[in-house]
């Protein structure tokens, strides 16, 4: 069996693109070589700046010869319908074979579809993959009309076997396959043929290219950590860039440099964002002092002075750089040494946040407003949280914030503090944003957790307010992460928070959005009176504002409503990796007060445990027996069977068994809930299962005595009461 190599080569490719190209050609050209009849043993994609490499081993010579039998028309069909089936076969009348089935005498047609050497289908997939290959850009260059991410310079397609290797003959775009590449560009630019996958990679290394971007990441990786260590430092561990670099050279050379002394003043993470962000450097803390001292950088070539120049180089750039941080950090200083926040919370006014939803300055009240509110239930000082509200997003307004925004928040904390306003204030700013992600730290400091819950709430009702909610995979305003941050907010911290009440508190400061369309109604009535405006024209305008204020006032009054409905599929999402189903959330929202997404997961959580044992299993079905059972009768007759059973018409023991343990069940059901003790009374719930079942085994219930049956079915009513008080069962699947 053959095996396959191919590449194409061309200018350099973005880092961000290779990883996903490499699996897009692996995946291209496997899927069409399968669908042909090509099967193969294993195959790896590999890229570097200027090539995607894929290896197929194990391949077949040729696909496989295929028979297809197919079904004509009846024999004596018009002739046309024959002539038909015979040209969709490709064959003659003499090829058909009569059969005799159950509906007379058929025609039938045997297809053979001959082999086909695998050269032959490589081109054809080959050649389809790259005129038709999913870049996220690409370009043309020259007279041609073909497009790749940058200019392709060459194919290399060979298969190899025992007997040797051949080229797998094809042209696109001008570009003839062959067995040759090239390697490093500057260090060793020269052509050269290879025979195989083994003689491929050999000779690449020996022409400066390591091929595989795992193993030129190791040894990025290796090296930095070398370095550092031998002058007493580490590097900061960052994957994304190491991914990110890796992707930018082929012949990895390692550099340490110096930072300047005057620039080690700067917070460490100003010098971390500068360098990682401008200059693809990575940071050399002290871990001593915690501060950020030298840099490494990646080279793509060897040189004659061990990269001396290429540091120079570095250095002087980043020097230009970080000259620029230093500036913005000094200067942003002096201001609020001298003014505060305010200065810069004055400028959110003129900052929009959303056309619907006003200026930055007005979200940040709302936000204030909230974190008040909200901070005797996160056992926070009303007052500090929202003197920490007021100044969360002061930062944005900040030189250093404009340059780097992912600094947004962080630099809020050492403006916080260099402003010697509460260490709250600072830690709140930093921390508010989070948790941005399912592994973000949670903030638990009380007053951060009441501004980080007022600006995710101020958030998800703004936008409920207007109607722009998620739709199918569409979330522009990142409206779901935010309401999987409250809900893991409230579950940290364990917090007691209805959120029905919480939204009605937060949309209540926007209710002057209708109040502004309706001014503008008043505006434009005015407006229309003023210039002698056609009536007819004048009053369709004043109709469709008005429509506009009747329809945001019935969003906001609805928005609660949908919004715990929101919250309520995010929290199955998120408890799902804790392996509780969907259903078993679904039985717990059915009950009251599943607005308080604290209670609702202890309960969720607490079934979950019982339902996964054979008790709680054989108690669902038991449960749904009886209340289908239950149904049907109370259908049938018209009646409610709810006004209970009496013990003195039970016949049987396993009747009397139940009545006490529906008792028993109840006692304890009953002040576990009160307490909050969900363990406990999904435990006493599950002890139902051996009294239920025995009572199904022994009686019947639909009996011919109308005294019996109705005191039966009052107590099926009893189980359902008693089970439901705990959880809704019926939701259960299965």
């Amino acid at each position: 069996m053959p095996d396959l190599l191919i590449e194409l080569f061309s200018e350099e490719i973005p880092a961000r693109m290779q990883a996903r190209a490499g699996e897009d050609l692996k995946k291209r050209i496997t899927d069409g070589l399968v669908e042909a009849g090509l099967t193969y043993a294993s195959a790896a994609a590999l890229t570097t700046p200027r090539r995607l490499t894929l290896a197929i081993e194990g391949l077949l010579a040729e696909s496989p010869t295929v028979r297809e039998e197919r079904k004509g028309p009846k024999v004596g069909a018009p002739d046309k319908a024959i002539e038909g089936f015979l040209r969709g076969a490709s064959l003659t009348r003499d090829q058909l074979e009569q059969r005799e089935t159950p509906k007379g005498a058929v025609y039938f047609a045997t297809i053979e579809k001959a082999g086909r050497p695998a050269a032959e289908i490589i081109a054809e997939v080959l050649d389809a993959t790259i005129r038709n290959f999913p870049w996220p850009k690409s370009m043309r260059w020259g007279s041609g009309i073909m497009r790749w991410v940058r200019p392709l310079h060459s194919i290399l397609c060979i298969l190899t076997d025992e007997t040797g290797a051949q080229v797998v003959p094809m042209e696109v775009g001008g570009i003839s396959s062959g067995d040759t590449t090239a390697g490093h560009r500057f260090m060793a630019p020269n052509r050269f043929s290879v025979t195989s996958f083994e003689d491929y990679a050999a000779k690449l290394k020996r022409a400066f290219v390591v091929l595989s971007p795992d193993e030129r990441s190791e040894h990025i990786w290796n090296d930095a950590e070398n370095m550092a260590f031998a002058a007493g430092l580490e590097v900061v561990d960052d994957k994304g860039l190491l991914a990110e670099v890796a992707g930018l050279v082929e012949w990895p050379v390692v550099l340490m440099g110096q930072i300047d002394e005057e620039f080690l003043s700067l917070p460490p993470e100003v010098l971390q964002t500068s360098m990682k962000e401008h200059q693809k450097f990575f940071s050399v803390r002290n871990p001593k002092t915690g501060r950020i001292e030298r840099f490494i950088t990646v080279a793509n070539r060897e040189t004659a002075d061990n990269g001396a120049t290429i540091l120079a180089g570095n250095q002087k750039v980043l020097s230009a750089r970080l000259a620029d941080a230093k500036f913005f950090w000094e200067n942003d200083l002096r201001i609020v040494k001298s003014d505060g926040f305010e200065p810069w919370v004055n400028k959110l006014d003129a900052v929009t946040f959303h056309a619907q939803l006003g200026s930055q300055g007005e979200r940040v009240n709302r936000i204030a407003a909230l974190a008040h509110e909200l901070a005797p239930a996160v056992s926070a000082d009303p007052a500090l949280a929202m003197l920490a509200a007021q100044g969360c997003k002061a930062d944005l307004s900040s030189e250093m914030v404009y340059e780097f925004p992912e600094l947004q928040g962080l630099m809020g904390r050492y403006y916080a503090n260099a402003a010697d306003l509460p260490a709250e204030v600072g830690q709140a700013s930093e921390q508010h944003y989070s948790p941005l992600g399912p592994s973000d730290d949670v903030p638990t400091a009380p007053v951060s957790v009441a501004v980080a819950l007022a600006d995710k709430l101020d958030t998800l009702t703004g936008f409920w307010a207007i109607d722009e909610k998620p739709t199918g995979s569409k979330d522009p305003y990142a409206l779901r992460r935010a309401a999987l941050g409250v809900i893991r907010l409230i579950l940290t911290n364990d917090l007691r928070l209805p959120l029905n009440q919480t939204f009605a508190t937060a949309l209540g400061s926007l209710l002057k959005l209708p109040e502004w369309q309706a001014a503008v109604l008043e505006a434009k009535t005015k407006e229309a009176q003023a210039t002698g405006e056609v009536a007819e024209a004048a009053a369709k305008r004043v109709h469709d504002l008005a429509h506009q204020v009747e329809a945001a006032n019935a969003i906001i009054s609805s928005a609660p409503a949908h919004l715990l409905s929101f919250f309520h599929d995010r929290l199955k999402v998120f408890l799902r990796d804790e392996g509780i189903r969907h259903d078993i959330i679904d039985a717990c929202i059915a009950m009251e007060g599943n607005d308080d997404l604290n209670l609702l997961v202890k309960r969720a959580r607490a079934l979950n445990t019982v339902i996964a044992t054979e008790n709680g299993e054989n108690l669902v079905q038991g449960f749904k027996r009886a209340n289908n059972i239950l149904t049907q009768a109370e259908d049938k007759d018209g009646v409610e069977y709810s006004y209970g059973a009496d013990v003195k018409f039970a016949e049987t023991d396993s009747e009397k068994a139940l009545f006490s343990a529906l008792d028993a069940a109840q006692a304890q059901i009953n002040p576990a809930l009160k307490s909050e003790n969900f363990p406990a009374a999904v435990a006493a719930m599950a002890e139902l299962r051996g009294p239920v079942d025995a009572f199904f085994e022994d009686v019947q219930v639909n009996t011919d005595n109308d005294i019996l049956r109705r005191n039966r079915l009052n107590l099926l009513s009893q189980i359902r009461q008693v089970c439901s008080s705990v959880a809704d069962l019926s939701r259960i699947e299965g």
